[in-house]
C-alpha cells in the first residue's frame, strides 16, 4: 500500500509542474500573436520578390551571362543544407520533424554520392544532426540571445552563405524551416536558395502571371541591378525562413504545454483519487483493530 506521505508530496510536485507548463503556455500564446503577425505579413513580400526574379530570369537573354546566385555554377556535387530549428526545447516535435526531413535530403544525396555540408541555425537542430552527421556540419549559429528576429539576424546569415558560394564551397544550397499554418499544424519545408529555382510555387494571381510576359529595362545595368537584387531575394527567403520558424515554434510549444497541462490535470485527479482510497483504507484498517481489541477484552 503507497504512503500516504509519498502520495500527497506527488500530488504537490505534479500541482508545481501544471503550474508551470499553464505559465508557459500563456506566454507562448503571448509571444505567437507577435511571431504569427510578423511570418503573414512578411509574406507577401517574400512571395512577390520571387516571383519577379523569377521573370527576371525567364526574361534574360542567355543564361550563360546569368549571375551564379541566379543560375548556380553549373554543378550539382556539393550540397549546403542550411537547417534552422529552436535554441530552445519544450515545443513538441517542431525541432525532431525539421531535423527529419533534413536528414532524409543529407541520406538521399550521400547515397547518390554527392557532398553535403551543414550549417546548424538553432542549438536544438545541431544537439541532434551532429549525432549521426557531425563531421559534415561547417558552422552552428545560435539566435538563443535574440529576443525578436530582425532583417539584421537573417542578413548576416544570408551574406555567410553567399561568400562560401563565392568561395567555391558549394553548388547548391537549402533551408530547411517549418512553415506556420496554425497552432496545431506547422510543416517541416525545403526551400532552395541557391541557383534561384525557375517554378515558382507560390500561388499568384492573374496579374502575377501576367508579369512574366512583361519586358525590363535595366537601369543603369543588369549586372548592376542582378548584384543588388540576388542578394537582397536571398537574405529576404532566410528572414521569411526564420520568422516562420520563430511563429511555428511558438504555436508548437503552446500546443504541447497545453497538452502537458490536461495530463498534469488528469495525473493529479488520479492522484487525489489514490490518496483518498488509501487514507480510507488505513482507516478502515485501525478502525477493525480497535473493534477487534475491544472485543477480545
Amino acid at each position: 500500500m503507497p504512503n500516504l506521505k509519498e502520495l500527497k508530496n506527488r500530488q504537490v510536485s505534479v500541482k508545481a509542474t501544471q503550474k508551470i507548463t499553464r505559465a508557459m503556455q500563456m506566454v507562448a500564446a503571448a509571444k505567437l500573436n507577435k511571431a504569427q503577425e510578423s511570418a503573414q505579413s512578411a509574406r507577401p513580400y517574400a512571395s512577390k520578390i520571387s516571383i519577379v526574379m523569377a521573370n527576371l530570369l525567364s526574361s534574360m537573354d542567355s543564361s550563360s551571362n546569368a549571375p551564379g546566385l541566379m543560375v548556380g555554377n553549373g554543378k550539382s556535387d556539393t550540397y549546403l543544407l542550411v537547417v534552422a530549428t529552436a535554441d530552445r526545447g519544450l515545443c513538441g516535435a517542431f525541432n525532431s520533424n525539421i531535423v527529419k526531413l533534413a536528414t532524409q535530403e543529407i541520406n538521399e544525396l550521400i547515397k547518390q554520392g554527392k557532398q553535403v555540408k551543414i550549417i546548424c541555425i538553432g542549438k536544438k537542430g545541431y544537439d541532434l544532426i551532429r549525432r549521426s552527421h557531425e563531421e559534415k556540419i561547417i558552422d552552428f549559429i545560435s539566435l538563443k540571445e535574440v529576443k525578436s528576429i530582425t532583417y539584421s539576424d537573417a542578413e548576416g546569415i544570408g551574406n555567410n552563405i553567399v561568400a562560401r558560394f563565392e568561395e567555391g564551397e558549394f553548388d547548391l544550397c537549402k533551408l530547411y524551416y517549418s512553415s506556420f499554418r496554425s497552432v496545431i499544424s506547422q510543416i517541416p519545408h525545403a526551400q532552395q536558395l541557391i541557383p534561384l529555382p525557375i517554378d515558382n510555387e507560390t500561388d499568384s494571381d492573374d496579374s502575377d502571371t501576367n508579369s512574366s510576359l512583361a519586358i525590363y529595362d535595366y537601369e543603369p545595368e543588369e549586372s548592376d541591378v542582378m548584384e543588388d537584387l540576388l542578394p537582397l531575394n536571398l537574405n529576404i527567403q532566410v528572414f521569411q525562413g526564420l520568422l516562420e520558424n520563430a511563429a511555428s515554434e511558438q504555436g508548437s510549444r503552446m500546443s504541447a504545454m497545453d497538452n502537458a497541462t490536461r495530463n498534469a490535470g488528469e495525473m493529479i485527479n488520479k492522484l487525489t483519487l489514490q490518496y483518498n482510497r488509501t487514507r480510507q483504507a488505513i482507516i478502515t484498517k485501525e478502525l477493525i483493530e480497535i473493534i477487534s481489541g475491544a472485543e477480545a477484552l
